[in-house]
């Protein structure tokens, strides 16, 4: 059974006696520095010079000032800057300035997992991994509730790494919504093959191929948007409120008919074998091997595929739809964003 925190379990007033700073102030940057500073902790957030965030955070009330010094004066650092670049900020300038008696922090495990940061044996190393985009982990958090968020313990040097974690958890809020104990390693692992088989991949995949299926049969693109994009956000918010139960519940007979003798037709043996090879190329190291090789050597692969997927047809006639729909406060990515 999984071990979960909640309020009670957390003294705020460990997080609030120490000098927190978060590098990074992207979409879980922002999040955490202001959730803590309403929290009452006082936090610096960390940025080069010529970051374009500074201003936004200098606007918002926060001190900002170069990792280097964030993490010479500060406690607590929780690395909140994307993946591929925090080893290279790691090594620079946090580093230098971590002795006994800090505490440095993670929202996802990656660097950890796979030995791009090796910290000092003298250091605390935590994670506390809100299951959510950062603006949600702002926004519950103002509404006076909160989201799940994951804890894990890599190094434990004071004795007090969990104690401080969940202390951490509770000034973000999370501790309202509950705190699960995992480790870096089934943090890291379950995220990414989460990411690639099911949630962005797989979802991705399988929203192309219906909506090329349904046009290439002759079917006006717009309704094959409706069908295989559109309509994809009502099932998930019925899965998400209540499970695959309630889903098929909500839905018509005919609806959960088909997703029992058409679902496996799609998802089947050779589909499971795949998602068997991702998750051990995970665990393996492959994938972070090749992702980490991808950003060394400018990232030319990346980009082409992401200009391609950006002129999809469906996006095409996705974002024609959404124009006249102004109550879907819709968001247009234009090739090259």
């Amino acid at each position: 059974m999984a071990q979960i925190f909640y309020d009670k379990d957390a003294d705020l007033a460990l997080i609030r006696s120490k000098k927190v700073a978060i590098v990074g102030y992207g979409s879980q940057g922002h999040a955490h520095a202001l959730n803590l500073k309403e929290s009452g902790v006082d936090v610096t957030v960390a940025l080069p010079t010529g970051s374009k965030s500074r201003a936004k955070a200098e606007a918002a009330g926060l001190r900002v000032t170069t990792p280097a010094e964030a993490a010479k004066s500060c406690d607590v650092i929780m690395i909140l800057a994307p993946d591929t670049s925090q080893a290279k900020i790691y090594d620079e300038h946090l580093a230098p300035h971590l002795g006994a008696g800090k505490t440095l922090m993670f929202a996802h495990g990656f660097n950890i997992r796979y030995g791009t940061i090796k910290p000092p044996a003298s250091v605390d190393v935590s994670m506390i991994a809100p299951k959510s985009p950062g603006h949600r982990v702002r926004e519950t958090y103002q509404a006076g509730g909160g989201v799940p968020a994951l804890l894990a313990i890599h190094q434990d040097a004071s004795g007090q790494a969990q104690a401080l974690a969940l202390s951490y958890a509770a000034g973000i809020g999370s501790t309202r919504a509950g705190v699960l104990v995992t480790t870096f390693t089934e943090e890291t692992e379950t995220d990414l093959f989460g990411e690639q088989a099911v949630l962005c991949g797989g979802v991705s995949e399988l929203v192309k191929a219906g909506f090329k299926t349904l046009t290439d049969a002759g079917y006006q693109p717009e309704i094959a948007y409706f069908e295989c994009m559109h309509e994809l956000k009502l099932i998930v918010d019925l899965m998400y409120r209540g499970g695959l139960n309630y889903m098929r519940y909500s839905v018509s007979d005919t609806a959960e008919w088909g997703d029992y003798v058409s679902g496996p037709r799609v998802v089947n043996d050779q589909t499971r074998a795949e998602m068997k090879k991702i998750l051990t190329e995970i665990q393996d190291g492959t994938f972070a091997k090749g992702w980490i090789g991808e950003n060394a050597s400018g990232r030319a692969k990346f980009e082409a595929i992401r200009a391609a997927e950006q002129k999809q047809p469906i996006e095409e006639v996705g974002a024609k739809l959404r124009a006249m729909m102004p109550f879907l406060d819709p968001v247009t990515i234009k090739p090259g964003d």
